[in-house]
């Protein structure tokens, strides 16, 4: 994992509030590989979810699928990933581990090689000589190493035919390509869309989930008349002045690491992006990450350069997030031309074309494929809405122990149980601080595992009773809580850790005129209201309306 503190605290809060944490690990566990808890997968579903409500439910023009793990090992022949599918491997020749060799580069010399040839990477190994991390002993050329999972199937692995899990999900669409075409009876321009496992023997997983060896894809294919890659009817006039931090691969071969500010209207009209079609997905992807609650500053667009792209790919583009160890691809977004569909007619000896029922011609349609990885998705959202406060409160209540010097420590318990210590002579009249450190998750409420948590005050005179009630309410309309144990405080910041945007207290007040108070995360403010009101309030809440408002 990487060395920052605040990759490492939001590792450190994941793992106690049950978020994410390594596979199996009571056995030790290999790496790459990480279980999700209630909380975590919680979020999981509720980002897939929204993924798929913001592009298949709420369009016409994209329907779904979902293929198998296991495919016939001529699918991958065919794509191309049996071949071209590698990462460079560097072993050090003394204790033979195994290293990146471009992630080893990026380690020891801060040079981004995004693009660079095998040849490349070893003139810097050997220029700069670079030794092993663990050893320190020389390391050998970096070759090739393909990522492919192999496995058989079959009653015995003599007998057995040899496969592989599928290392993406496209490749299934692309096969399916004229089965859902058929069955949906959609027209060019259409998608078709998947979510599901993928599997890939990463050779140093790194990052917590950033870089795994099984996730979960997200995954489009948008299928489009190679003669109308500009006739592209979503684009809106409102979208054209959407303005975007920009790094083209023509600033890269300059060297330049800022991205400049571009519109999409610059981006389409100076052809800096090929064609409309790929413009506007690379727009909804941006949009969708938006609604998520990414901050816009921390999102830019980046151009891979002609050496990176992969070679289904004539153009690429990748949503990248300012992470703890740098800009990294978040999403990417590929012009694959026809390459796929063409590769399996060729193979399969199956016609793929499709049958254009306006000019009464064959078309073999190109592809713009958005790419979206659920477990890095869900680290963004993390990343981007975790927060640390430190406050600093003076003490009331003292207890004075005499420490090694003979000095007396005069310290406070708080209200959470926090202690805090300062030392002072036996005659001082001291009182002591607390310095509190709180984390605070600012999830969007549309994908907050909980989205409101209900504390009764006390379990007794009722009011556990009254606080079940006011939960039974809410259960049914959103994803509730109840937290019945510990101090009101000690209630809140669990919630403020899991991300829950509301919680409502039951109190004495409660039994007297049914009102209860509701607690907003982000700015601690309160308002008392009606029991009878609350599931319209928290529904306006959870609607995008404000505290006050609502």
């Amino acid at each position: 994992m990487h060395k920052d503190s605040r990759m490492e605290k939001v590792v450190s809060l994941l793992a106690r509030r049950g978020f994410i944490f390594p596979s199996g690990e009571i056995y030790g566990t290999f790496a790459g590989f990480f279980d999700f808890g209630h909380y975590g997968t919680a979020l999981k579903r509720k980002i897939e979810g929204s993924w798929w409500d913001f592009f298949v439910l709420s369009r016409e023009d994209i329907v779904g699928m979902d293929g198998a793990i296991i495919s016939s090992p001529q699918v991958w022949n065919a794509s191309g990933h049996l071949k071209e599918f590698t990462d460079p491997l560097i072993e050090c020749g003394k204790c033979h581990s195994r290293f990146r060799a471009d992630q080893l580069i990026e380690d020891e010399l801060k040079l981004s090689v995004d693009g660079m040839s095998l040849e490349a990477i070893n003139s810097l190994l050997s220029q700069h000589k670079l030794k092993c991390e663990k050893c320190k002993g020389d390391l050998e050329v970096a070759k090739p190493f393909n990522l492919m999972f192999k496995t058989h199937v079959g009653a015995s692995e003599e007998e057995s035919a040899a496969a592989y899990l599928r290392p993406e999900t496209a490749q299934m669409i692309f096969t399916n390509f004229r089965s859902v075409q058929f069955t949906s009876r959609k027209q060019l321009p259409f998608g078709i869309a998947q979510i599901g496992k993928a599997f890939r023997n990463e050779i140093s997983p790194r990052n917590f989930v950033f870089r795994c060896r099984e996730f979960s894809q997200m995954e489009i294919e948008y299928f489009i008349n190679p003669k109308k890659m500009d006739e592209c009817q979503y684009l809106g006039l409102e979208d054209l002045s959407l303005e975007f931090s920009v790094l083209r691969a023509t600033m890269q071969d300059e060297k330049q690491t800022a991205g400049r500010k571009f519109t999409i209207k610059e981006l389409v009209d100076k052809k800096v992006i090929g064609n409309k079609w790929h413009a506007y997905l690379i727009l909804q992807a941006y949009k969708w990450f938006l609604s998520l609650g990414i901050r816009k500053e921390n999102l830019r667009l980046r151009e891979h350069v002609k050496a990176e792209l992969s070679h289904y790919s004539s153009e690429t583009w990748d949503i990248e997030y300012n992470y703890p160890w740098g800009w990294k691809e978040l999403s990417g977004i590929a012009n694959r031309g026809d390459y796929d569909l063409k590769r399996h007619m060729s193979e399969s000896k199956k016609d793929l074309a499709y049958f254009d029922e306006a000019s009464k011609t064959k078309v073999l349609p190109f592809v713009i494929e958005p790419s979206f990885g659920l477990e890095r998705a869900i680290l963004t959202v993390l990343l981007d809405a975790f927060e640390e406060k430190v406050e600093i409160k003076e003490g009331k209540e003292t207890t004075i122990v005499a420490n090694a010097n003979g000095q007396k420590a005069i310290g406070e318990l708080g209200k959470d149980g926090s202690h805090a210590t300062t030392t002072a002579s036996p005659s001082q009249n001291a009182i002591s601080t607390i310095e509190e450190k709180k984390n605070i998750l600012h999830l969007s409420a549309k994908i907050a595992p909980v989205q409101v948590a209900v504390f009764p005050l006390m379990k007794k005179d009722g009011l556990a009773e009254k606080g079940r009630e006011v939960f039974s309410l809410l259960k049914p309309k959103f994803a509730a809580e109840i937290d019945e144990s510990g101090s009101i405080g000690r209630r809140y910041a669990r919630q403020d850790e899991v991300g829950t945007p509301f919680c409502v207290t039951i109190d004495y007040d409660t039994m007297k005129d049914g009102t209860v108070t509701v607690r907003e995360r982000d700015t601690a403010a309160q308002k008392r209201i009606k029991i009878s009101e609350l599931v319209k309030n928290i529904g306006a809440l959870l609607n995008g309306k404000g505290f006050e408002e609502a």
